[in-house]
């Protein structure tokens, strides 16, 4: 399959993220296996208490989402991917990012879902901004 094949879900939300939209976009009967990875906003950080996220992006960050997810169905053997990110403000719970990967094999499934977080992270222009309990904020992954 070629990469537009593969790449069956890309998206910034102000919205909230459906996992199961990114499951049923990964359908694929050739897939043995379907790794999920779902980022949630987590009531600490650094041994402070997290109130709320807000998550902003560059007007570029939509594109760099699918160049990276483009090169991980390029790098790995897999049939399907999906990547879907929040911005907006963001409660303790929410889900803030939800990619997968679908491949014939687990293995490639896992290896190609770690490589597109960590890939996601490194190289896609969004920011989070924490509001801790204390009142103290943190701007985290700005340039």
């Amino acid at each position: 399959m070629s990469a537009p094949d593969v790449v069956r879900l890309v998206d910034l939300r102000e919205t909230p993220l459906d996992v199961a939209e990114v499951l049923a976009a990964l359908d694929e009967p050739a897939a043995g296996g379907l790794t999920l990875f779902v980022g949630r906003v987590r009531d600490h950080d650094g041994g402070k208490g997290v109130q709320r996220l807000d998550y902003s992006a560059h007007p570029s960050a939509l594109d760099r989402l699918r160049e990276v997810a483009d090169r991980i169905a390029a790098e790995h053997d897999v049939l399907g991917v999906a990547a879907v990110h929040r911005v907006g403000t963001l409660e303790i719970g929410d889900l803030a990012v939800v990619v997968a990967t679908a491949a014939a094999h687990r293995d490639e499934a896992f290896r190609a879902s770690r490589a597109l977080i960590d890939t996601l992270k490194a190289e896609v222009p969004v920011w989070k901004h924490q509001r801790f309990d204390d009142g103290d904020e943190e701007w985290v992954g700005t340039p």
